[in-house]
Protein backbone atom coordinates (compact mmCIF):
# COMPACT_ATOMS: atom_id res chain seq x y z
CA UNK A 1 0.00 0.00 0.00
CA UNK A 2 2.94 2.37 0.44
CA UNK A 3 3.42 3.06 -3.32
CA UNK A 4 -0.31 3.78 -3.66
CA UNK A 5 -0.14 6.14 -0.69
CA UNK A 6 2.82 7.98 -2.21
CA UNK A 7 0.99 8.38 -5.53
CA UNK A 8 -2.07 9.79 -3.76
CA UNK A 9 0.14 12.12 -1.71
CA UNK A 10 1.85 13.35 -4.88
CA UNK A 11 -1.45 14.01 -6.67
CA UNK A 12 -2.80 15.81 -3.61
CA UNK A 13 0.30 18.00 -3.31
CA UNK A 14 0.44 19.09 -6.95
CA UNK A 15 -3.34 19.62 -7.09
CA UNK A 16 -3.62 21.66 -3.89
CA UNK A 17 -2.80 25.07 -5.46
CA UNK A 18 -5.22 24.40 -8.32
CA UNK A 19 -8.06 23.42 -5.97
CA UNK A 20 -7.47 26.45 -3.74
CA UNK A 21 -7.33 28.75 -6.78
CA UNK A 22 -10.71 27.47 -7.98
CA UNK A 23 -12.16 27.91 -4.51
CA UNK A 24 -10.75 31.41 -3.97
CA UNK A 25 -10.99 32.63 -7.56
CA UNK A 26 -13.09 35.50 -8.89
CA UNK A 27 -15.55 35.56 -11.77
CA UNK A 28 -14.84 32.96 -14.47
CA UNK A 29 -13.15 33.95 -17.70
CA UNK A 30 -13.17 32.37 -21.12
CA UNK A 31 -12.34 28.65 -21.13
CA UNK A 32 -8.95 29.00 -22.85
CA UNK A 33 -7.86 31.58 -20.27
CA UNK A 34 -8.87 29.39 -17.36
CA UNK A 35 -7.17 26.40 -18.99
CA UNK A 36 -4.00 28.44 -19.45
CA UNK A 37 -4.00 29.43 -15.77
CA UNK A 38 -4.72 25.86 -14.67
CA UNK A 39 -1.86 24.43 -16.72
CA UNK A 40 0.49 27.10 -15.39
CA UNK A 41 -0.49 26.33 -11.79
CA UNK A 42 -0.02 22.60 -12.30
CA UNK A 43 3.33 23.10 -14.04
CA UNK A 44 4.67 25.18 -11.13
CA UNK A 45 3.46 22.77 -8.45
CA UNK A 46 4.92 19.81 -10.39
CA UNK A 47 8.26 21.58 -10.72
CA UNK A 48 8.32 22.08 -6.95
CA UNK A 49 7.41 18.42 -6.38
CA UNK A 50 10.40 17.42 -8.53
CA UNK A 51 12.71 18.66 -5.77
CA UNK A 52 11.27 16.05 -3.39
CA UNK A 53 11.38 13.24 -5.94
CA UNK A 54 15.09 13.80 -6.54
CA UNK A 55 16.01 14.67 -2.95
CA UNK A 56 17.24 11.24 -1.79
CA UNK A 57 14.50 10.87 0.80
CA UNK A 58 14.63 7.30 2.06
CA UNK A 59 10.96 7.32 3.04
CA UNK A 60 10.22 7.51 -0.69
CA UNK A 61 13.05 5.79 -2.53
CA UNK A 62 13.59 2.87 -0.13
CA UNK A 63 9.94 1.81 -0.33
CA UNK A 64 9.34 2.00 -4.07
CA UNK A 65 12.93 1.83 -5.29
CA UNK A 66 15.31 4.57 -6.39
CA UNK A 67 14.99 3.55 -10.03
CA UNK A 68 11.19 3.89 -9.90
CA UNK A 69 11.46 7.22 -8.08
CA UNK A 70 13.91 8.66 -10.60
CA UNK A 71 11.91 7.38 -13.57
CA UNK A 72 8.79 9.03 -12.16
CA UNK A 73 10.84 12.19 -11.64
CA UNK A 74 11.88 12.16 -15.31
CA UNK A 75 8.35 11.56 -16.61
CA UNK A 76 6.77 14.25 -14.43
CA UNK A 77 9.44 16.76 -15.47
CA UNK A 78 8.45 16.25 -19.10
CA UNK A 79 4.75 16.56 -18.27
CA UNK A 80 5.43 19.78 -16.37
CA UNK A 81 7.37 21.10 -19.36
CA UNK A 82 4.45 20.29 -21.69
CA UNK A 83 2.03 22.17 -19.40
CA UNK A 84 4.43 25.10 -19.14
CA UNK A 85 4.86 25.32 -22.92
CA UNK A 86 1.08 25.43 -23.46
CA UNK A 87 0.48 27.92 -20.65
CA UNK A 88 1.42 31.19 -22.50
CA UNK A 89 0.20 30.00 -25.88
CA UNK A 90 -3.39 29.63 -24.66
CA UNK A 91 -3.47 33.30 -23.70
CA UNK A 92 -3.29 34.37 -27.35
CA UNK A 93 -5.94 36.94 -28.16
CA UNK A 94 -6.56 37.78 -24.51
CA UNK A 95 -6.83 41.51 -23.61
CA UNK A 96 -3.98 42.55 -21.35
CA UNK A 97 -2.67 45.58 -19.55
CA UNK A 98 -4.39 48.68 -18.27
CA UNK A 99 -7.82 49.09 -16.70
CA UNK A 100 -11.03 48.20 -18.58
CA UNK A 101 -14.37 49.95 -17.92
CA UNK A 102 -15.94 46.52 -17.37
CA UNK A 103 -13.13 45.34 -15.10
CA UNK A 104 -12.08 48.10 -12.66
CA UNK A 105 -10.48 45.59 -10.27
CA UNK A 106 -8.56 43.92 -13.15
CA UNK A 107 -9.83 40.52 -12.04
CA UNK A 108 -10.45 39.54 -15.66
CA UNK A 109 -7.41 41.26 -17.12
CA UNK A 110 -3.85 39.99 -17.50
CA UNK A 111 -0.84 42.12 -16.74
CA UNK A 112 1.41 43.29 -19.51
CA UNK A 113 4.07 44.70 -17.17
CA UNK A 114 7.32 43.28 -18.52
CA UNK A 115 8.90 43.04 -15.07
CA UNK A 116 6.16 40.63 -14.02
CA UNK A 117 6.25 38.62 -17.23
CA UNK A 118 10.04 38.51 -17.65
CA UNK A 119 10.63 36.08 -14.77
CA UNK A 120 8.06 33.71 -16.25
CA UNK A 121 9.64 33.93 -19.70
CA UNK A 122 13.12 33.23 -18.34
CA UNK A 123 11.83 30.30 -16.23
CA UNK A 124 9.96 28.98 -19.29
CA UNK A 125 13.19 28.93 -21.31
CA UNK A 126 15.29 27.53 -18.47
CA UNK A 127 12.86 24.69 -17.80
CA UNK A 128 12.96 23.62 -21.43
CA UNK A 129 16.76 23.78 -21.40
CA UNK A 130 17.01 21.83 -18.15
CA UNK A 131 14.84 18.98 -19.43
CA UNK A 132 16.71 18.81 -22.75
CA UNK A 133 20.08 18.77 -20.94
CA UNK A 134 18.89 15.93 -18.69
CA UNK A 135 17.58 13.85 -21.59
CA UNK A 136 20.69 14.39 -23.70
CA UNK A 137 23.32 14.32 -20.96
CA UNK A 138 25.13 11.31 -22.40
CA UNK A 139 25.14 12.76 -25.91
CA UNK A 140 26.34 16.17 -24.74
CA UNK A 141 29.34 14.54 -23.12
CA UNK A 142 29.95 16.82 -20.15
CA UNK A 143 31.08 15.53 -16.77
CA UNK A 144 28.51 14.19 -14.32
CA UNK A 145 29.62 16.63 -11.61
CA UNK A 146 29.11 19.62 -13.92
CA UNK A 147 25.70 18.37 -15.01
CA UNK A 148 24.62 17.84 -11.41
CA UNK A 149 25.69 21.34 -10.41
CA UNK A 150 23.92 22.91 -13.38
CA UNK A 151 20.83 20.81 -12.79
CA UNK A 152 20.56 21.78 -9.12
CA UNK A 153 21.32 25.46 -9.62
CA UNK A 154 19.03 25.63 -12.64
CA UNK A 155 16.15 24.03 -10.74
CA UNK A 156 16.60 26.48 -7.86
CA UNK A 157 16.61 29.45 -10.22
CA UNK A 158 13.49 28.19 -12.01
CA UNK A 159 11.61 27.81 -8.72
CA UNK A 160 12.45 31.35 -7.58
CA UNK A 161 11.61 32.87 -10.96
CA UNK A 162 8.30 31.04 -11.12
CA UNK A 163 7.44 32.16 -7.58
CA UNK A 164 7.90 35.82 -8.56
CA UNK A 165 6.00 35.37 -11.81
CA UNK A 166 3.11 33.54 -10.15
CA UNK A 167 2.50 36.00 -7.33
CA UNK A 168 3.14 39.07 -9.49
CA UNK A 169 1.56 38.26 -12.85
CA UNK A 170 -0.89 35.51 -11.96
CA UNK A 171 -4.55 36.26 -11.38
CA UNK A 172 -4.78 33.58 -8.70
CA UNK A 173 -1.27 33.64 -7.31
CA UNK A 174 -1.54 37.32 -6.36
CA UNK A 175 -4.29 36.59 -3.85
CA UNK A 176 -2.88 36.71 -0.29
CA UNK A 177 -3.79 33.14 0.64
CA UNK A 178 -2.34 31.74 -2.58
CA UNK A 179 0.79 33.83 -2.22
CA UNK A 180 1.48 32.22 1.14
CA UNK A 181 0.73 28.75 -0.25
CA UNK A 182 3.23 29.25 -3.07
CA UNK A 183 5.84 30.67 -0.72
CA UNK A 184 5.44 27.68 1.63
CA UNK A 185 5.66 25.12 -1.17
CA UNK A 186 8.71 26.83 -2.67
CA UNK A 187 10.36 26.90 0.76
CA UNK A 188 9.85 23.13 1.16
CA UNK A 189 11.29 22.50 -2.32
CA UNK A 190 14.32 24.72 -1.78
CA UNK A 191 14.78 23.21 1.68
CA UNK A 192 15.02 19.73 0.19
CA UNK A 193 17.72 20.97 -2.19
CA UNK A 194 19.66 22.54 0.67
CA UNK A 195 19.31 19.27 2.58
CA UNK A 196 21.07 17.35 -0.19
CA UNK A 197 23.78 19.93 -0.94
CA UNK A 198 24.48 21.36 2.53
CA UNK A 199 22.96 19.47 5.48
CA UNK A 200 23.80 15.92 4.37
CA UNK A 201 27.44 16.81 3.49
CA UNK A 202 27.81 18.53 6.87
CA UNK A 203 26.61 15.35 8.60
CA UNK A 204 28.96 13.27 6.44
CA UNK A 205 31.91 15.39 7.52
CA UNK A 206 31.35 14.19 11.06
CA UNK A 207 31.38 10.53 9.95
CA UNK A 208 34.40 10.02 7.69
CA UNK A 209 35.60 6.70 6.28
CA UNK A 210 39.07 5.57 5.21
CA UNK A 211 40.06 3.43 2.25
CA UNK A 212 41.70 0.24 3.57
CA UNK A 213 42.51 -1.44 0.24
CA UNK A 214 41.99 -1.29 -3.51
CA UNK A 215 42.25 -4.76 -5.07
CA UNK A 216 42.23 -5.55 -8.81
CA UNK A 217 39.63 -8.19 -9.66
CA UNK A 218 39.88 -8.34 -13.46
CA UNK A 219 41.62 -6.11 -16.05
CA UNK A 220 38.97 -3.37 -15.60
CA UNK A 221 37.24 -4.19 -12.31
CA UNK A 222 38.31 -3.34 -8.78
CA UNK A 223 37.29 -4.05 -5.22
CA UNK A 224 37.40 -0.97 -2.98
CA UNK A 225 37.22 -1.52 0.78
CA UNK A 226 36.54 1.28 3.28
CA UNK A 227 36.25 1.30 7.07
CA UNK A 228 34.59 3.79 9.44
CA UNK A 229 36.92 6.34 11.01
CA UNK A 230 35.80 7.04 14.58
CA UNK A 231 32.20 5.84 14.34
CA UNK A 232 30.27 2.55 14.29
CA UNK A 233 29.73 2.43 10.55
CA UNK A 234 26.69 2.04 8.33
CA UNK A 235 23.38 0.39 9.17
CA UNK A 236 22.37 -1.21 5.88
CA UNK A 237 20.80 -4.26 4.28
CA UNK A 238 22.56 -6.49 1.78
CA UNK A 239 21.74 -5.36 -1.75
CA UNK A 240 21.46 -1.63 -1.00
CA UNK A 241 23.70 1.14 -2.38
CA UNK A 242 25.31 4.38 -1.25
CA UNK A 243 26.69 7.53 -2.82
CA UNK A 244 30.48 7.25 -2.52
CA UNK A 245 32.85 10.20 -2.40
CA UNK A 246 36.57 9.34 -2.28
CA UNK A 247 39.32 11.88 -1.71
CA UNK A 248 37.18 15.02 -1.88
CA UNK A 249 35.31 17.34 0.46
CA UNK A 250 31.82 16.09 1.37
CA UNK A 251 30.49 19.33 -0.13
CA UNK A 252 31.93 18.55 -3.55
CA UNK A 253 29.83 17.14 -6.39
CA UNK A 254 32.25 14.27 -6.91
CA UNK A 255 30.15 11.45 -5.55
CA UNK A 256 28.74 8.49 -7.42
CA UNK A 257 26.24 5.74 -6.61
CA UNK A 258 27.69 2.26 -6.03
CA UNK A 259 26.12 -0.93 -4.73
CA UNK A 260 27.51 -2.46 -1.57
CA UNK A 261 29.03 -5.86 -2.26
CA UNK A 262 29.76 -6.60 1.40
CA UNK A 263 27.62 -8.34 4.03
CA UNK A 264 26.35 -6.32 7.03
CA UNK A 265 27.09 -9.32 9.28
CA UNK A 266 30.76 -9.29 8.27
CA UNK A 267 31.62 -6.19 10.31
CA UNK A 268 31.64 -2.39 10.09
CA UNK A 269 33.77 -2.19 6.94
CA UNK A 270 32.08 -2.15 3.54
CA UNK A 271 33.25 -3.02 0.05
CA UNK A 272 32.40 -2.08 -3.52
CA UNK A 273 32.85 -3.82 -6.85
CA UNK A 274 33.59 -1.04 -9.36
CA UNK A 275 34.18 -1.21 -13.10
CA UNK A 276 36.17 1.39 -15.06
CA UNK A 277 33.57 3.30 -17.07
CA UNK A 278 33.50 7.04 -16.31
CA UNK A 279 35.81 9.85 -15.22
CA UNK A 280 36.02 8.74 -11.58
CA UNK A 281 36.09 4.98 -12.12
CA UNK A 282 39.02 5.19 -14.53
CA UNK A 283 41.18 6.41 -11.62
CA UNK A 284 40.12 3.73 -9.10
CA UNK A 285 43.50 2.01 -9.28
CA UNK A 286 45.25 5.24 -8.22
CA UNK A 287 43.45 5.48 -4.87
CA UNK A 288 45.81 4.98 -1.93
CA UNK A 289 44.96 3.26 1.36
CA UNK A 290 44.15 5.84 4.02
CA UNK A 291 42.36 8.17 1.59
CA UNK A 292 39.34 9.79 3.22
CA UNK A 293 35.92 8.79 1.91
CA UNK A 294 32.32 9.78 2.63
CA UNK A 295 29.19 7.66 2.28
CA UNK A 296 25.60 8.85 1.90
CA UNK A 297 23.06 6.11 2.36
CA UNK A 298 21.95 3.43 2.39
CA UNK A 299 19.36 3.59 -0.39
CA UNK A 300 17.42 1.06 -2.42
CA UNK A 301 15.12 -1.88 -1.79
CA UNK A 302 16.93 -4.69 -3.65
CA UNK A 303 17.04 -6.96 -0.60
CA UNK A 304 15.79 -10.41 0.38
CA UNK A 305 15.43 -9.61 4.07
CA UNK A 306 11.97 -10.39 5.35
CA UNK A 307 11.03 -12.48 2.31
CA UNK A 308 9.40 -15.86 2.90
CA UNK A 309 10.08 -17.59 -0.42
CA UNK A 310 11.92 -20.94 -0.07
CA UNK A 311 14.68 -20.02 -2.53
CA UNK A 312 16.58 -17.07 -3.99
CA UNK A 313 17.68 -16.62 -7.63
CA UNK A 314 20.45 -14.07 -8.20
CA UNK A 315 20.87 -13.09 -11.87
CA UNK A 316 23.48 -10.54 -12.98
CA UNK A 317 25.77 -9.50 -15.77
CA UNK A 318 29.18 -7.85 -15.36
CA UNK A 319 29.44 -5.35 -12.55
CA UNK A 320 25.75 -5.88 -11.82
CA UNK A 321 26.95 -8.70 -9.60
CA UNK A 322 27.86 -6.23 -6.84
CA UNK A 323 24.57 -5.99 -4.89
CA UNK A 324 23.82 -9.68 -5.43
CA UNK A 325 27.24 -10.55 -4.06
CA UNK A 326 26.35 -8.66 -0.90
CA UNK A 327 23.12 -10.67 -0.62
CA UNK A 328 24.96 -13.96 -1.17
CA UNK A 329 27.60 -13.09 1.42
CA UNK A 330 24.99 -12.06 3.97
CA UNK A 331 23.10 -15.32 3.50
CA UNK A 332 26.33 -17.21 4.12
CA UNK A 333 27.25 -15.14 7.18
CA UNK A 334 23.84 -15.70 8.76
CA UNK A 335 23.51 -19.35 7.69
CA UNK A 336 20.35 -18.56 5.76
CA UNK A 337 18.69 -21.93 5.01
CA UNK A 338 17.13 -20.85 1.69
CA UNK A 339 18.41 -22.44 -1.50
CA UNK A 340 20.42 -20.05 -3.70
CA UNK A 341 20.90 -20.10 -7.47
CA UNK A 342 23.38 -17.66 -9.08
CA UNK A 343 23.42 -16.94 -12.82
CA UNK A 344 26.26 -14.61 -13.76
CA UNK A 345 27.02 -13.60 -17.35
CA UNK A 346 30.02 -11.85 -18.96
CA UNK A 347 31.09 -11.23 -22.54
CA UNK A 348 34.62 -12.53 -21.99
CA UNK A 349 35.86 -15.07 -19.47
CA UNK A 350 38.62 -12.76 -18.16
CA UNK A 351 35.94 -10.39 -16.78
CA UNK A 352 34.37 -12.99 -14.49
CA UNK A 353 35.02 -11.68 -10.98
CA UNK A 354 34.99 -13.71 -7.75
CA UNK A 355 35.08 -16.95 -9.72
CA UNK A 356 36.30 -19.05 -6.79
CA UNK A 357 33.79 -17.57 -4.36
CA UNK A 358 30.91 -18.11 -6.75
CA UNK A 359 32.06 -21.63 -7.37
CA UNK A 360 31.00 -22.58 -3.84
CA UNK A 361 27.30 -22.14 -4.63
CA UNK A 362 24.88 -23.66 -7.10
CA UNK A 363 25.47 -21.32 -10.02
CA UNK A 364 25.87 -20.84 -13.73
CA UNK A 365 28.64 -18.69 -15.22
CA UNK A 366 28.04 -17.65 -18.82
Amino acid sequence: MKPLFLIVAYLAAVSLPLVLSVWLGGPPREFHQELASGLGILAFSMVLAEFILSGRFKAISNDVGMDVTMRFHQIMARVALAFALLHPLLYQGTPSGGERPWDPTRQLTLTSDFSDLATGIVAWLLLAGLVVMAIGRAQLGYRYEIWRLLHGFGALLIALLLLHHTVSAGRYGSQPVMTWVWVAMTAVAVGSLLMVYLVVPWLQKRRPWRVTSVVPLTPKQWEVNVAPDGHRGLDYQAGQFVWLNVGHSPFSMRENPFSLSSAPAAGPGVSFMIKELGDFTRTIGEIKPGTVAYLDGPYGNLTVDGREEPGVALIAGGVGLAPLLGILRQMRQTADPREVKVIYGNRIIEQIAYREELGDVNNTLV
